[in-house]
């Protein structure tokens, strides 16, 4: 387990804003041994480091012999450095001691010896750190980066969901759903069902002390209920006519045969739809929704859809960092998409994010028995700031749906916001061979 030291302090003088944000930050090391190293000085808030179950070690001053005596005995990864006090000569002095890898928060557009510079507000500026931090140094700034704590990301990120699987609930799959709806953080559901369900008293006991399910048992408001929902679950059956006539997206699991003739119109038509339960299918689409993406199959694109994705593909900024760099004629790019159907080692998606497509994503040579891939990403050239929900998109298709154990990737070594973005999401080097960096990324959880 990695362990990572932040080093920031409080005080009435020197404010709070440091050791917030950092708390926010220290979230995304959750698979390590996080420690605050502080001060305690007067008006300080250490009793919040304690609140979110981080270990404090509290230092007599903010000399550089202190805590890097400390950081050799905490044997420490990374060191996070959130102080105005701490400047590039003891960056460099604590760096050329220790040899611990740093991030350095700035707002101020200071000089710094660093690995990662942290700038999150939304002004954050990545030229302006020219000549500021060293060559290799990642520089990770703007909105993007923004920490914002939970408070925050609950309201934006809450979620209601409408469940009907049916009256009698044939195929007792509420609680299968719920089982996977467990897994995600600020949703609400509504539940709707009769007493015609054999399985209503186990349903209940399940739906017990759970706030975020609401159960309905024989409502008569069920208008209502899908008005106030994001996206529904149900069965491909009437009530899915009326989740339409309510302009509700939604994703339909077919649990009964007579449901054959609505379940093939779903799929011609390329409404989200399973043929049947299927755990960490219905895990991937339900994320999707949450995070507001959809992915277009390219044998499944509209006619303007193809456009698009010509025009990206076409587009010099993307033509360049491909091994075919020639603009392609669009007939030739219709017969490609024509005959990817037939392909079975290769899936490529357009990725639509609320009502903007965002860019394409593709995985090749699929190997199923040795459950690995290659995978490409492009952003809409026009977008910024995309590839983070590209990549999250791409790469939970490969490890829920197709439950690959790696994904490979090509780079080229020059296009270093590519290969910032891979090692962001922790794919490693393999080797560099003719301007390509090749990267792999291994799943832990399979």
């Amino acid at each position: 387990m990695k362990t990572v030291v932040f080093r920031a302090d409080s005080s009435s003088r020197i404010g709070t804003g440091h050791i917030m944000r950092d708390l926010v930050l220290a979230k995304q090391y959750k698979n390590s041994h996080v420690i605050f190293a502080t001060q305690e000085l007067e008006g300080n808030i250490n009793h919040k480091i304690e609140e979110a179950g981080y270990k404090i070690e509290l230092l007599k001053t903010n000399a550089l012999k202190e805590f890097q005596k400390f950081i050799k005995e905490a044997n420490a990864d990374l060191v996070v450095i959130d102080h105005y006090d701490i400047d590039y000569k003891y960056e460099k002095k604590l760096k050329k001691k220790t040899g611990v890898k740093i991030l350095a928060f700035d707002d101020t557009y200071e000089k710094h010896h660093c690995d990662i510079v942290l700038n999150h507000n939304i002004s954050g500026d990545k030229k302006r750190y020219k000549g500021l931090v060293p060559s290799k140094c990642e520089i990770r700034c703007g909105s993007k980066y923004t920490l914002l704590r939970d408070e925050f990301l609950k309201e934006n990120r809450k979620k209601t969901i409408f469940i009907a699987m049916g009256g009698a609930d044939h195929s007792h799959i509420n609680i299968k759903i719920l089982n996977v709806l467990k897994k995600f953080k600020y949703i609400k559901v509504h539940l709707v069902t009769t007493n015609a369900n054999k399985n209503l008293e186990v349903l209940k006991e399940y739906c017990k002390n759970k706030k975020w399910i609401k159960l309905h048992i024989n409502s008569t408001k069920l208008a209502k209920l899908m008005k106030k929902s994001d996206f529904a679950i149900v069965t491909p059956s009437v009530t899915l006519n009326e989740v339409i006539f309510m302009e509700l997206p939604f994703i339909a699991i077919k649990t009964a045969e007579n449901q054959k003739d609505i379940y093939r119109y779903l799929v011609e038509n390329n409404y989200e739809v399973l043929n049947q339960f299927n755990k960490q299918i219905l895990l991937y689409n339900v994320s999707l929704k949450l995070k507001n993406v959809k992915m277009i199959n390219f044998t499944k694109l509209s006619k303007i859809e193809k456009v698009i994705v010509f025009n990206f593909r076409n587009d010099s900024r993307i033509r360049m960092w491909m091994y075919n760099k020639e603009p392609l004629l669009y007939k030739k790019h219709l017969e490609y998409i024509d005959t990817l159907n037939e392909k079975k080692d290769r899936v490529y998606y357009l990725v639509k994010h609320l009502d903007r497509y965002i860019g394409v994503v593709d995985l090749t040579s699929i190997d199923k028995k040795l459950n690995e891939a290659e995978l490409g990403i492009y952003s809409n050239p026009e977008l910024k700031a995309q590839g983070n929900i590209l990549m999250q998109t791409i790469l939970d298709y490969s490890f829920q749906v197709l439950k690959l154990k790696k994904v490979k990737a090509n780079v080229y070594l020059k296009n270093t916001s590519a290969i910032a973005l891979y090692k962001r999401f922790g794919f490693y080097k393999i080797e560099e061979k003719n301007n390509l960096l090749y990267m792999e990324l291994i799943n832990e959880n399979r």
